[in-house]
């Protein structure tokens, strides 16, 4: 089968609500700045209500990727649950809007669709209180194998490994991959994450992962060291291509132990940081996809991470083929 597919993500259907608030709100409400943790409903109402005026839009890290992977000009599919309410109506419009195939129909029972409370403080760091919802409920029939095969890559969201059935989604989606002769790829997400599911994890990138994307935290975790580069080592042994981000010293990558360091993309002001992981990814594996060298491709992340943090939201503002052409011709 060809394929005719650059990237299909495998991730969290969620609705962001982004909203700027001081230190104190932050603080007040014993809240980690900086970091991400899961809600239940009731507080989830309570924190929207407390939460001044904000911006709704689609997000999820996966669905993030994809959206600037799409606005590079590249083909993507995306594998996520959402509920047949209005939230999911938004949801799969917002998707499918930028040119990405959503064939998961939404669930008639269970829980509403997911949706993140995103609080960004003044020095455009987020602070992020996600309830998962249907996101959650993704199971692997939700996993069509035939769709899985049509894509160079599947990303694997690492926020989306929760439950059981999200990591049978995962096997079945890598296993549907690499039975095609596709790669399989997974980014970490979270220092959260990876502290939940360390062993999970580990397993995943040892046995299954081909490209494992993660900040120098998240691999330190991974690892458990305190040196970024040790950690690097460690993942280099067991995954055949790793790529780490270290925010504004740019990124290293990794193909058999043979590293480069590239540098970031300069932002004149950074208004919020919700979303860098994901675009970066995004240029990386468009790059990747479209028979770009690995220096380029961390280029492209490196543009894309760069436009999304010089504004409020986690998907491009500004068309990333455009800003990125001197390096595609």
């Amino acid at each position: 089968m060809t394929a005719d597919l650059d990237v299909v993500g495998v991730g969290n259907a969620l609705v962001d609500v982004i909203s700027m608030e001081s230190d104190e709100f932050i603080e007040g409400r014993g809240l980690v700045k900086g970091s991400m943790r899961l809600i239940e409903p009731d507080e989830a109402v309570a924190l929207y209500d407390a939460m001044g005026p904000g911006v709704e839009m689609s997000g999820g890290s996966a669905a993030n990727t994809l959206a600037g992977l799409a606005s590079l000009g590249g083909r993507g599919g995306f594998i996520g649950r959402v509920r047949d309410d209005q939230l999911g109506t938004v949801f799969a419009h917002d998707i499918r809007s930028v040119g990405i195939e959503f064939p998961v129909p939404p669930a008639t029972t269970g829980s509403p669709t997911g949706r993140s409370l995103i609080i960004v403080s003044s020095d455009a760091e987020r602070t992020m209180n996600t309830l998962l919802g249907a996101a959650a409920e993704l199971g692997p029939d939700d996993v069509d194998a035939a769709f899985v095969a049509r894509a160079q890559v599947t990303y694997l969201e690492g926020y989306l490994f929760d439950r059981e059935l999200a990591g049978q989604a995962f096997e079945k989606a890598a296993a549907a991959a690499h039975n095609a002769g596709r790669l399989v790829a997974l980014t970490l997400s979270d220092s959260f994450c990876v502290e939940r599911f360390l062993t999970a994890f580990r397993g995943l990138v040892s046995d299954v992962v081909d490209i494992l994307f993660g900040n120098e935290d998240e691999l330190c975790l991974l690892y458990e060291t305190d040196d970024a580069m040790e950690a690097l080592g460690h993942a280099e042994r067991v995954c055949d291509l790793v790529v780490m981000t270290r925010s504004a010293d740019g990124s290293v990558v990794s193909k058999r132990g043979q590293r480069l360091e590239v540098a970031a993309e300069p932002v004149p002001r950074v208004v919020d940081t919700t979303g860098a992981g994901d675009l970066y990814a995004a240029g990386f594996l468009y790059g990747l996809t479209h028979g770009h060298d690995l220096a380029t491709s961390a280029r492209l992340g490196s543009i894309a991470a760069a436009e999304v943090i010089s504004h409020v939201g986690a998907r491009p503002e500004t068309v990333l083929a455009g800003l990125a052409a001197p390096l595609l011709v």
